[in-house]
């Protein structure tokens, strides 16, 4: 962030140069320039590039307010406080204004006759973009007060005339003048409270009770929605509807290399990397090795797809971005009760995912009850899928024959790395192996033993999947044997 401009009154102002320009202006110059430029235009949003974005890089260049639809964490009010970043970084505001008023063009009573009565010594303050951005989940407790504005009692009381529009308590549409306004799940909003809303879409004011009182608002708005709440007629009134310039349909991710990306840069945990191993040491943070995101990717994606699951409610992309950060968890625990110097997760700290995942996937009346088999299921196929993938054309035939004379080899989500390979003996091909599975990591340093190790018990589960070993598993622990 830089520093506001040393610029205190509207004379300065004038003297500076300064050009006012509406907001929907504003974005759309600053848009061009992001464009012109090569720049990401919403950047740390992931999947959309080919899709989403260019929708909305449309609506905005055509001053459109626009409603995104999709399934409930698809990123949608993600991508709407990126919008901020498209402002001018600071605007001048007339100082105490409650509206943000441009010191050009003053709106409220109060400020016309502040701008009389001063001049070009009227006063200026500067906001930053952040400041300019407001949001309101649609609940149905949420009232036309909340939104527009009503009359405050207090100044009443104090000896105002009911009449008089400084009277009014501004809601937070005109609160957010000059900026951008969300509705969170617009359609949520009861009927009356809609119609609230059609003024501020198409005439740009409010009105507020019984007041002669107009106010033309500068600003754009945005609002998310369900598909089917949004299209099912009784939940949103049509005019409301006509009012918005674009509905953009967002989704989830549809490459899995998206997936990835997404659960990497929202996920609290270290993966792959050149420096990850001396960041797991430097912070504290677990690493999780590539091949278990992309075996949470997997799943998320198989349980997205799976007949059982309601696909009206979708699988929210917090869905395998919790996954990953229990995974974590557990490697955390492991860590702490076996004094190992780095956190890495395992095979065997998968299974911790099913129970805390349960609550955020709603399944169909026909298969309740059978939720943790259906996902315990969709996570053998995801880490199948990932071996098939990571391990193709991969002889681990050598491996394989260390258990040919009654080796048995315990794991489990308290058994440390040390052990685990400690119990296997010089490991033939490991190089190769990891190679195969953590080809971006460093494979020295503290985190060393924890990624072998996990490369490891992965080639093991997949030679279990491969029916080319038998497997225990009770109670945390897991033998596999010949």
């Amino acid at each position: 962030m830089t520093t506001a401009p040393e610029i205190t009154t509207l004379g300065q102002l004038r003297a500076s140069g300064h050009v006012h320009r509406v907001v929907k202006a504003e974005i759309r110059q600053n848009l061009i320039a992001r464009l012109a430029a090569g720049l990401p235009t919403l950047p740390g949003i992931v999947g959309f590039d080919d899709t989403v974005v260019p929708e909305v890089e449309r609506a905005l260049l055509a001053g459109h307010d626009l409603v995104l639809l999709g399934e409930r964490g698809q990123g949608k009010t993600r991508l709407i406080r990126t919008l901020v970043g498209l402002l001018d970084e600071w605007t001048p505001v007339i100082a105490g204004s409650e509206l943000n008023e441009h010191p050009y063009a003053p709106i409220t009573p109060a400020s016309r006759r502040m701008l009389a009565e001063l001049g070009d010594d009227l006063p200026v303050s500067w906001k930053h973009r952040s400041e300019r951005y407001g949001e309101k989940l649609a609940t149905p407790d949420t009232s036309v007060g909340d939104l527009i504005g009503d009359v405050d009692p207090i100044k009443v009381a104090e000896g105002r005339s009911l009449g008089d529009p400084e009277t009014v308590h501004y809601g937070l549409v005109p609160r957010t003048n000059r900026g951008i306004f969300a509705v969170n799940e617009l359609p949520d909003l009861a009927e009356r409270i809609q119609v609230a809303m059609l003024n501020v879409l198409e005439e740009r004011d409010i009105q507020v009770r019984g007041y002669q009182l107009r106010l033309p608002l500068d600003l754009l708005l945005v609002a998310s929605a369900n598909p089917e709440d949004y299209t099912n007629r009784g939940r949103i009134i049509t005019p409301l509807k006509d009012r918005f310039g674009a509905e953009i349909r967002t989704h989830y991710p549809i490459e899995l290399d998206d997936e990835l990306r997404l659960i990497a840069q929202e996920a609290a945990v270290l993966w792959d990397g050149e420096d990850a191993a001396a960041e797991t040491t430097a912070h504290g943070a677990p690493l999780v090795p590539s091949h278990l995101l992309e075996v949470v990717a997997r799943f998320a994606r198989n349980v997205r797809d799976a007949p059982q699951v309601d696909q009206r409610s979708g699988v929210s992309a917090r869905f395998a971005i919790a996954a990953v950060e229990t995974v974590a968890a557990s490697a955390v625990r492991r860590a702490a009760i076996n004094d190992e110097p780095v956190a890495v997760a395992r095979i065997s700290d998968l299974p911790a995912i099913v129970p805390a995942s349960r609550g955020k996937v709603e399944f169909e009346d026909t298969d309740e009850g059978r939720e943790f088999e259906v996902l315990e299921h969709l996570l053998r196929r995801a880490v199948a899928e990932t071996g098939r993938a990571r391990l193709a054309g991969l002889d681990l035939r050598p491996l394989q024959q260390k258990f040919d004379s009654g080796l048995l080899v315990e794991s489990g989500d308290t058994v440390s790395a040390d052990k685990l390979l400690e119990q296997l003996g010089s490991i033939p091909g490991l190089a190769v192996l990891l190679e195969r599975l953590e080809p971006d990591s460093v494979h020295e340093g503290p985190a060393t033993v924890g990624i072998a190790a996990a490369a490891v018990e992965f080639a093991l589960e997949g030679l279990y999947l491969n029916k080319r070993l038998a497997k225990e598993s009770a109670g945390g622990r897991t033998v596999y044997g010949a």
